[in-house]
């Protein structure tokens, strides 16, 4: 399957969580963003004014998070997280669940958490998607946060914050893709780095994944689509980030 390098770009959240990041580093990221024609950047909830003011009149959404990184607020803080950035410009929140809690077999209180911010989010006409965080999950886990997700009207499951030992890996992306219907997305995050690992989650079913080489991705997309080599492989590689 040939693609195009747009192709590329509207799966990269370009993602600038970094606890180290600058305004300046931050308004950085947004040009990047832009000029790449990127579908979103992901950024630090205190970072969302800024951002939406940056990307004004672009077609490029504001991501944050919600509960970021462990999940471990509580629901009423992460509402209000969600409720405030909401209102400065966020129009995706990338939510992590309650690790603890999946863990525990708390699946109502996982499920209803999920529930109350896609309510909140929905009514703004905003995205939501949950992280589950998938270093810490068993397989079964894996599949009961994807379940209870999808119940609770998300609209992407994600595999990974980028701040635990591991990230995405193509085995659970595929596990992922499986058990959620055709309504739910998924996203990888923490491992995408080069244009082969995009190609490579994209041909089993992911739809969006957070980079910070946006730049290095989308320029060999360039060359590759000036080659006429921009297609699908046909089985996915390792991702550079598994470990």
């Amino acid at each position: 399957m040939t693609l195009t390098v747009q192709d590329i770009a509207l799966m990269i959240d370009h993602s600038l969580l970094r606890p180290e990041l600058t305004d300046a580093d931050v308004r950085e990221g947004c040009r990047i963003a832009r000029e790449s024609s990127c579908i979103s950047v992901c950024v630090k909830p205190a970072d969302v004014r800024l951002s939406a003011k940056e990307l004004s009149g672009s077609r490029v959404r504001v991501t944050t998070v919600v509960g970021f990184p462990h999940g471990s607020s509580t629901t009423q803080t992460k509402l209000a997280e969600a409720r405030e950035a909401l209102a400065v410009g966020a129009v995706e929140l990338d939510m992590v669940l309650n690790i603890g809690k999946l863990r525990s077999g708390e699946d109502a209180y996982v499920g209803d958490e999920i529930r109350r911010i896609c309510e909140l989010a929905h009514a703004s006409g905003a995205l939501v998607k949950v992280i589950l965080e998938n270093h810490y999950l068993t397989v079964e886990e894996k599949i009961r946060g994807c379940r209870l997700s999808e119940t609770a009207g998300a609209d992407f499951v994600k595999t990974s914050t980028g701040f635990a030992k591991g990230g995405a890996t193509i085995e659970d992306l595929k596990l992922m893709r499986a058990t959620c219907g055709p309504r739910v997305q998924v996203k990888a995050a923490g491992g995408v780095r080069t244009l082969d690992d995009a190609l490579s989650v994209r041909l089993v079913g992911t739809t969006r994944f957070g980079a910070t080489q946006t730049v290095a991705i989308l320029a060999e997309a360039r060359a590759r689509e000036a080659e006429g080599k921009l297609v699908l492989p046909a089985a996915p590689g390792r991702l550079s980030g598994e470990y």
